[in-house]
């Protein structure tokens, strides 16, 4: 079984369409999205008419969340999008789970399988996303039956192999390569390079094979939408890789 994992898409259409092209022509049995889709200073209602017209299967990030309601967690990137939302729209939102099961071996969470806002694989109090120790993921991910976890959240694609044979892959961000955050204190996070990412999975058997997919798109098209929409932070993102 061949999974494309798609996620943190933050309203970047023209990244979305990029990367379903390039999954289109590899030819896949599944093609998952793990949230973050429409936060962002870009193109949110027409990533959600382009998005949703799939009906993925997909579980809810942290800024699902705010936009389905939590208004006491939007920022300004939310609350942009939420000016140009319909209500059809939120109420997707709201039917995505916390965490999905697409089978009887993969599970599908944001961040943890118990918190859309929590870093799973990284450890963000040194200002960057370094990797937390393996002894800690295995605490986290304790009593979570599942051989193969995929996730999102951190933009940071990786592939991470549990010493009990679990695997864990962030598939990375479609949209937004880099980002700066103060939640829990200063830190940032950056891949180097503005493509698109996403996740390419194959099972067979017992074996599983890994890979993270870099897609080449107009990036520039999108950090000129963020600067237009007054945030040049952002357009600094997308068009570089670099926080």
């Amino acid at each position: 079984m061949r999974i494309a994992a798609i996620t943190d898409i933050h309203g970047n259409l023209p990244a979305l369409d990029a990367v379903l092209a390039d999954i289109e022509r590899r030819g896949v049995d599944l093609v998952v999205q793990l949230g973050d889709a429409l936060s962002g200073p870009l193109w949110p209602r027409e990533t959600a008419d382009r998005l949703f017209a799939r009906a993925l299967p997909a579980v809810r990030g942290n800024h699902d969340r705010a936009l389905a309601g939590d208004v006491a967690a939007m920022g300004p990137a939310d609350r942009f999008a939420l000016e140009r939302l319909d209500p059809a729209h939120l109420e997707v939102l709201r039917q995505w789970p916390a965490a999905l099961r697409v089978s009887q071996d993969t599970l599908l969470f944001h961040g943890t399988p118990a918190d859309d806002d929590t870093y799973l694989l990284e450890d963000p109090s040194t200002g960057y996303a370094q990797l937390r120790p393996l002894a800690v993921l295995e605490d986290t991910l304790r009593g979570v039956e599942a051989p193969l976890m995929i996730c999102g959240h951190t933009h940071i694609p990786r592939v991470v192999r549990l010493p009990d044979g679990r695997t864990v892959v962030n598939a990375g961000s479609v949209g937004l390569p880099a980002y700066t955050d103060d939640t829990g204190g200063f830190h940032r996070h950056e891949n180097g390079s503005p493509h698109a990412r996403y996740a390419l999975i194959e099972r067979a058997g017992r074996q599983l094979h890994a890979a993270i997919v870099s897609v080449e798109y107009d990036w520039h098209a999108a950090a000129a939408q963020a600067a237009r929409n007054g945030r040049v932070d952002w357009a600094l993102w997308l068009a570089s890789g670099r926080a």
